[in-house]
């Protein structure tokens, strides 16, 4: 029988024959938790009474949504995560700085092909660039997770999509996905697997199919998937030293749908509040003022992200009156971004350069909205209330349309600024 990666993966973790629709047992490779949701998650594994994790060395802590502590509860919540690590011995700790947890699983060579990784976070769908199926889970079942190492899962149906074309010089792999998600919508793929594929994706980096895995739960779905090929194996040289098993789908496997898109003449685009799948064109809101422009997150806060948006910014200046706020995703991607002088060039620009972390993207501390303001950015929500006041109003974008607009005060098309 033909099989999808998705069913591969399964099959492989839960040593069994099933295919998609149907409900397994499986083994789970790695198990994250962040800030957000780690004390939920230790707080229901005592209730549990369960006395030690599964494995350590297969769970990872991440201090990154409201890092450094921006109140005394939120550092009794840190305090409860590194008092549990210690006493479990799990010393894949990144503790306020490293990053964002979805860059730093990556990065830092957690991440690897044809495994299954569990994470309470809904974009923890990122890591299918690599050819892993990852998706999130809520912190009772990471709970189960620490204490069996498995986890029940329906086996989703896959949708293939496939991305042709070429596209334009300012038009980034963040236009691509705000493209298809308002194509798809919000619930369009709901617990489905999505399969990118196609010469577009081929020639995509590994940044830029860490961004359209991260977005596939703005359409519903549980994971996002790329087939590992040459360059997710010269990534994971430079990451991980650990081999892995490379699992593809299957040439003839059967995908619930397939979609197809034509990228050659798309413009870059713009998520309007306050739905995601609110997509149109740049050209349709060339008039709208903004407050300001966030570059950063799990999407967006890359080092390529960093010199797309420098390169539009390099000897200009954000106008007066608005606000731009840069987050690199890890401490590593920050410590790339000062040795090539990006950091330089947001700063001269009149940016205001923040340590690595999620703090802007989830309205947490750092760049929070007030009454009547619009914000810009290149994260992957822009529901009311997000990153502050309900009302406010979050517009979505590409980091060379977020740099176009801080210089211009408003939503700009990227190609006119080059």
């Amino acid at each position: 029988m033909k099989l999808t990666l998705a069913e591969k993966i399964f099959q492989r973790a839960s040593r069994s024959k099933l295919t998609a629709g149907e409900v397994t047992v499986a083994d789970v490779d790695l198990a994250m938790v962040h800030d957000g949701t780690g004390p939920l998650a230790i707080k229901a594994f005592k209730e549990m009474g369960a006395e030690r994790v599964w494995d350590p060395d297969k769970i990872v802590f991440v201090i990154d949504h409201v890092a450094p502590s921006a109140s005394i509860g939120t550092s009794e919540l840190h305090v409860m995560m590194r008092k549990f690590a210690s006493e479990h011995g799990i010393r894949n700790f990144f503790d306020a700085g490293s990053g964002v947890c979805h860059q730093l699983l990556p990065e830092q060579g957690y991440v690897r092909p044809g495994s299954l990784i569990v994470g309470t976070d809904s974009h923890t769908c990122t890591y299918g660039a690599l050819g892993a199926f990852s998706t999130g889970i809520g912190s009772t079942e990471m709970a189960a997770v620490f204490a069996s190492g498995s986890l029940w899962f329906k086996i989703p149906e896959t949708v293939k999509i496939v991305i042709g074309g070429r596209t334009q010089k300012s038009v980034a792999a963040k236009d691509v996905i705000l493209h298809i998600v308002g194509a798809i919508g919000a619930d369009g793929a709901a617990y489905k697997a999505l399969e990118y594929e196609g010469p577009t994706v081929k020639g995509m980096s590994v940044s830029e199919r860490l961004t359209i895995c991260n977005m596939a739960v703005e359409m519903g779905a549980k994971a996002g998937l790329v087939n590992p090929d040459d360059r997710t194996l010269e990534f994971l040289k430079g990451h991980t030293e650990i081999g892995c098993e490379t699992l593809r789908s299957d040439e003839g496997a059967e995908y619930e749908e397939e979609l197809h898109f034509d990228v050659e003449q798309l413009q870059p685009q713009i998520a309007y509040p306050p739905n995601v799948d609110n997509v149109k064109p740049v050209s349709e809101f060339v008039d709208v003022k903004v407050d300001q422009v966030f570059l950063g997150s799990c999407t967006n806060g890359r080092l390529e992200d960093l010199e797309a948006a420098a390169r539009i910014l390099e000897g200009r200046k954000i106008t007066e009156g608005v606000r731009m706020i840069v987050a690199p995703a890890s401490r590593q991607t920050y410590l790339d971004a000062l040795e090539r002088g990006l950091i330089s060039i947001f700063v001269r620009a009149g940016c205001t350069v923040c340590n690595p972390g999620c703090g802007p993207c989830v309205g947490a501390h750092q760049g929070v909205l007030a009454d009547g303001e619009v914000c810009l950015s290149t994260s992957n929500r822009n529901f009311t209330g997000r990153m502050g006041s309900p009302k406010g109003k979050i517009y979505l974008c590409s980091p060379y349309t977020a740099a176009a607009s801080a210089i211009n005060g408003k939503i700009t098309d990227p190609s006119m600024s080059e």
